[in-house]
């Protein structure tokens, strides 16, 4: 795996676990908009790890 895919995937791994734990444990207002821009990160990772190997 290229370098810059796995920077990005555990950036946004990372990125999406920090919110989840805030919106779950922290109290942390969840929306629809915060919940899909997770979602669109998640696609990310995974289409670049689908397209980058």
């Amino acid at each position: 795996m290229p370098v810059g895919t796995a920077y990005a995937a555990w950036v946004g791994i990372g990125t999406v676990g920090v919110a989840v734990v805030g919106m779950a444990a922290l109290g942390e207002p969840v929306s629809r908009g915060r919940v899909a821009g997770l979602a669109a990160v998640v696609a990310g990772v995974a289409g670049l790890n689908l397209v980058g190997g």
